[in-house]
């Protein structure tokens, strides 16, 4: 009876003891599993603040870029191109280029076509304005149709701004496919 006894005392014991590990590695187990949620989350807020800094520079940088060039339009209209008029254009070039590089590195896929498209705009006017600016324009390049492209280049400006909003979240799909210049027509005028 005495060794039932000291039997029945030790499984007592064991499973004590047993029960309080195993609760303790399950308290673990929950304990890193919500370090590595929190982890997750501080991740994505990153990503997040990267992306947003990233979007706010690149709007800023292109929409200067955009009233740089029609500055230098208005310029080529009115006088001659000094030194401190080139220098604020490649400035705003140089600014835009930088952004546009660091966005496609941080952009989202839908931001990044929209931003393409505003960087091959800006970069097919901005050639035209220097061709201008030489006096060797191209075939049917006038400071007309250079203000005209540049013009066209809010358009743009504002689907990619439009795409920046949704994703980061703060507008809804609705509002980027309203901004977009292409949904406005069928043949994406």
């Amino acid at each position: 009876m005495e060794l039932g006894s000291v039997l029945i005392a030790v499984a007592g014991v064991a499973g004590t003891l047993g029960g309080a590990l195993l609760t303790q590695r399950g308290l673990e187990r929950a304990k890193r599993r919500e370090i590595e949620l929190v982890r997750g989350h501080e991740e994505v807020r990153e990503s997040r603040s990267r992306r947003r800094a990233c979007y706010v520079e690149l709007n800023r940088d292109a929409r200067q870029f955009t009233t740089a060039l029609n500055r230098h339009l208005h310029v080529l209209g009115e006088r001659r191109v000094e030194e401190s008029d080139s220098r604020a254009l490649e400035e705003a070039k140089n600014a835009h280029r930088d952004r546009y590089s660091e966005a496609q590195m941080t952009a989202s896929d839908d931001v990044l076509m929209r931003a393409s498209i505003v960087n091959q705009a800006l970069t097919t006017v901005y050639g035209q304005v220097k061709r201008l600016e030489r006096g060797a324009p191209g075939p049917g390049e006038t400071r007309e149709t250079a203000a005209r492209a540049q013009h066209e280049v809010w358009d743009f400006l504002r689907a990619m701004r439009a795409a920046m909003r949704h994703d980061l979240g703060l507008s809804d799909e609705a509002e980027s496919r309203r901004a977009d210049p292409r949904a406005a027509s069928p043949d994406g005028r």
